[in-house]
């Protein structure tokens, strides 16, 4: 039972958010070179154990808070169905295996890398979550700084555009997950404390900046792929990363955008604009 709590406690679906760890390689045409595609499979297992450790503090933190929320009192260790003792220990654990391991495999920059991302997570969940704003920022600067690790595993420069595109999209999704948290629970619920310092109005015109933005920009970066060659596949693949955009800001607009990862795994229609998206990109890296 506690095994398994454990294994709940450190959110294996929410993963999938590591995979932005192959978005520099790929983007640059690397990714299949075997020396950079073991070097970004590296910084992927780093980063799903460096955020599995987060999740882990998180809840551990957030127990009592959690017991007032109609879903998460069921969290493993909210529910006491895992000690705090044990997930702490599995915490520390997974925390020094994601610094040390890529550092005994040779790398100089990524364990600094996960090391910064460690402890921006623990500002955050500690003290930043329950404030208006850098809340919003924090949890962003972890989705780029997974993007970055990518990068800085496998020795390949990044884009402005990319940071910028990563960072708008990050703020987008994180809004609107703030947004349906809000719409869902109101302000009273207990639960995450920065919820009051925002309004409605306020955090629909932070997810309508930041789309605005991720669009423009990726624009921006699609044309400096196409350099040096055609840049038709580039261009063409704007087309399904704003509709993307789109779909997913009709389910933040539902209020139903509290999980990301539920609507990714769940929704037929944004999986296909993602492989479609997916294989433009493709395409045009091999062009």
């Amino acid at each position: 039972m506690q095994t398994a709590g454990l294994i709940a406690s450190m959110r294996p679906r929410q993963w999938i958010k590591n995979l932005l760890v192959v978005a520099v390689p790929l983007a640059a045409g690397q990714l299949l070179e075997p020396a950079v595609f073991v070097r970004t499979l590296m910084a992927f297992v780093a980063m799903c154990a460096a955020s599995a450790s987060v999740y882990l503090a998180n809840d551990i933190l957030d127990r009592e808070a959690d017991r007032n929320h109609p879903d998460k009192r069921n969290r493993p260790i909210a529910s006491g169905r895992v000690s705090v003792g044990a997930a702490t220990a599995v915490a520390v654990a997974l925390a020094v295996a994601a610094v040390v391991g890529p550092a005994l495999l040779g790398s100089t920059d990524l364990p600094l890398l996960i090391l910064a991302y460690l402890v921006l997570q623990a500002v955050y969940i500690t003290w930043a979550k329950h404030q208006p704003v850098l809340d919003l920022a924090s949890v962003a600067a972890g989705f780029v700084l997974r993007a970055v690790a990518g990068g800085v595993a496998s020795n390949i420069s990044i884009s402005t555009w990319f940071l910028t595109v990563t960072a708008a999209s990050a703020m987008f999704v994180v809004a609107g997950k703030r947004y349906s948290e809000l719409v869902t629970h109101g302000h009273e619920s207990g639960t995450r404390q920065g919820l009051k310092e925002y309004s409605e109005g306020y955090l629909r015109f932070v997810w309508g900046v930041s789309v605005g933005i991720a669009v423009v920009f990726y624009g921006l970066w699609a044309a400096e792929l196409g350099n040096g060659g055609s840049a038709m596949w580039a261009r063409l693949s704007v087309i399904p990363f704003v509709l993307l955009l789109l779909r997913y800001a009709r389910d933040i607009d539902a209020g139903a955008a509290e999980a990301p990862e539920d609507i990714v795994w769940g929704d037929r229609v944004l999986q296909a604009l993602g492989v479609i998206w997916a294989a433009m990109f493709v395409l045009q890296v091999m062009s």
